[in-house]
């Protein structure tokens, strides 16, 4: 998708989530959506098309690194659980609890049985929540990978991308069937009614975002949500230049001429 088609059908969905958000911070909502997927697939991307028109004290972007020390002996959800919506909030999770099932099983970061017992476990956390009344939406981002092979050649390439290229990833290349095998074991467990799994075709990262946050939107409620009034007065003097009395500003940054 080209990005002058892209923008032009996004700016109306960047009005819709301002209008969610309002209506969130208004009614008190908990949105919790997880998004999940392959290396490359495009979680960074989507988590910016749909929060960079929100306020950030009210958007939180949740990218937690890997546990610590301590954090290995604490139960499994016991980092992620200061990080849910409190009231007004919506949190994006860039992966999230789902890393058991997916990155540490096939790298081996956690054993067989620890994963068994997440993938059995896991239905009731997110039951609890969603009892609780948050909001909960779980996306798979999907890509080929033939399509992922593409996106690492580029962050190779590209300097400015190149931090997105981790050891992990690069070892993870290999095993891109070790992966769809965890993914459907994943999906087998823990694709419920009250938590249902949504697979968005990501081969194209434009259309796919806009495909994601249209489906977001809309299994929410009517969210009507309008602009209040506001008094707004006039000065009551004319505009005035700003002054500096011991500090002068930077040169300006040249411009072509």
């Amino acid at each position: 998708m080209k990005r002058n088609e892209y923008e032009k059908h996004l700016e109306p969905l960047e009005l819709e989530l301002v209008a969610m958000a309002r209506w969130a911070r208004t009614t008190g909502q908990r949105i919790c959506v997880l998004l999940e997927g392959r290396d490359t697939a495009g979680k960074g991307g989507t988590i910016r098309a749909i929060s960079q028109r929100l306020n950030p004290r009210q958007c939180r972007v949740v990218a937690l690194p890997k546990p610590s020390d301590v954090e290995r002996t604490q139960w499994y959800f016991q980092r992620y659980v200061p990080h849910l919506p409190a009231a007004g909030e919506i949190v994006l999770f860039d992966r999230s609890w789902y890393n058991r099932a997916g990155v540490e099983k096939v790298m081996g970061f956690a054993t067989d049985e620890q994963v068994a017992h997440f993938l059995e476990t896991v239905p009731t956390f997110e039951k609890m929540l969603v009892d609780d009344g948050i909001r909960l939406f779980k996306y798979w981002l999907s890509a080929g990978q033939e399509a992922q092979e593409e996106r690492f050649a580029e962050r190779l390439e590209d300097p400015l991308k190149r931090w997105k290229l981790s050891p992990i990833d690069i070892k993870a290349r290999t095993k891109y069937a070790e992966y769809s095998a965890a993914r459907e074991a994943m999906f087998a467990a823990t694709h419920t009614d009250h938590a249902p799994w949504t697979v968005v075709d990501y081969n194209d990262q434009k259309h796919g975002r806009l495909t994601l946050i249209r489906d977001l939107l809309d299994r929410l409620p009517d969210f009507d949500c309008p602009l209040g009034e506001l008094d707004w007065p006039e000065l009551d003097h004319p505009p005035l230049t700003e002054q500096f009395e011991l500090l002068q500003p930077i040169a300006p940054f040249p411009l072509d001429d």
